[in-house]
């Protein structure tokens, strides 16, 4: 009978407890779109890349961004950088990243025959690019802090499959769903395995929490939510691997505009959920109980306030959370190109110095 792996060393473990829902010393904190835009560093990094798909495609140039946060910030996780995208890219729709416009596909998903052909990929091989920088992060990390590895959910990415492009009211994914939904439900079988393989090679190559974003999920009905988004997340979960390196892998589900599906968002395997900032986190513990942990919610935008307001508004969060276990400090989504570098270290700091003295309260 084989061992148990010893796990690998890692300086600093809070985000792993927090997920795990154990107690930790303060409530660690990492932020959705951590490496971009607002960072003048990571801005001469894409500038040297020369687009955003060479950036993201380049192992060196990817790792170097990924660390750029770490090292202005004490943030307790690092994130893999890379694109919600690249599944479908490497099921050959063709990706490019426009000036001014954001992605787009080449060869949408819009017939039978198309959707038909349409397959998982391998990605040892046609997504290699991101397990090469997932294991030269790690080497770089060296043991600071834990790696999370993401991918999109199989609805969002079906979003801009069917669409081509993002979309204010996706007319024409929304269409194949009411019309063709065996359409559909044929790309998000095949999404699903192709995210469920994906995630596990990131795992496989050194993350050590992955995180599914279902960006788009809250754009469906209530019903449809069920149907088109959550039932297929809830497979790519149950086929993930569940540890590696002698620890529990812990996978976080963010759906924006989750809110009203809570408890069946708790039921689906995941360790922790995600909450933007339109939902009450005193609430969301109510609705779930200590089932899974929680992230988030402080809104993006209170990050262009001043520093005295960006302190307010990040001990609001902390308040509402309170100081039991189980909670990661998080934006509700990604953190704006127009935020000042400044700001983010006034978050940092709140979180931690105002976190300890919460979790002192709650241990007198």
């Amino acid at each position: 009978m084989n061992a148990p792996a010893t796990p690998a060393r890692l300086d600093n473990e809070t985000l792993l407890r927090a997920l795990a829902r154990e107690p930790t010393p303060y409530t660690p904190v990492w932020l959705m779109r951590q490496a971009g835009r607002y960072l003048p560093e990571y801005n001469a990094t894409r500038a040297r890349a020369g687009d955003f798909l060479t950036l993201a495609k380049t192992p060196a140039l990817a790792t170097e961004v990924t660390l750029q946060p770490l090292e202005r910030y004490p943030l307790d996780a690092a994130i893999l950088f890379s694109d919600i995208l690249t599944v479908p890219d490497a099921m050959g729709l063709g990706l490019a990243f426009a000036a001014g416009e954001g992605p787009r596909f080449t060869r949408p998903l819009r017939d039978e025959t198309a959707i038909a052909r349409l397959a998982a990929p391998d990605p040892a091989r046609e997504l290699r690019y991101v397990l090469d920088a997932v294991r030269e992060i790690r080497s770089a990390l060296g043991g600071r802090v834990p790696l999370i590895g993401f991918a999109g959910s199989p609805y969002t990415l079906a979003c801009y499959m069917v669409e081509g492009s993002g979309s204010s009211d996706w007319q024409t994914l929304k269409t194949m769903l009411y019309a063709r939904p065996d359409l559909l439900h044929r790309i998000l079988a095949v999404t699903a395995r192709a995210v469920t393989d994906y995630l596990n090679a990131q795992i496989e190559a050194g993350a050590q929490a992955v995180m599914l974003f279902d960006t788009w999920g809250g754009t469906l009905s209530y019903l449809g939510y069920e149907t088109f988004s959550l039932a297929y997340t809830r497979k790519v979960i149950g086929a993930l691997r569940k540890e590696a390196e002698g620890r529990r892998v812990p996978c976080i589900l963010f759906t924006k505009g989750g809110g009203q599906w809570l408890e069946a968002m708790a039921a689906s395997g995941a360790d922790a959920l995600g909450l933007d900032w339109t939902t009450d986190p005193r609430v969301a513990r109510r609705r779930v109980g200590s089932q899974v942990a929680l992230q988030g919610n402080l809104d993006p935008m209170a990050l262009l306030a001043p520093p005295k307001a960006v302190r307010a508004e990040a001990r609001k969060v902390l308040d509402a959370f309170g100081g039991a276990p189980g909670h990661v400090f998080n934006l509700g989504h990604g953190i704006s190109q127009y935020t000042a570098p400044e700001a983010v270290a006034e978050l940092v700091d709140e979180v931690r110095t105002y976190s300890t003295k919460l979790r002192g309260v709650a241990g007198a």
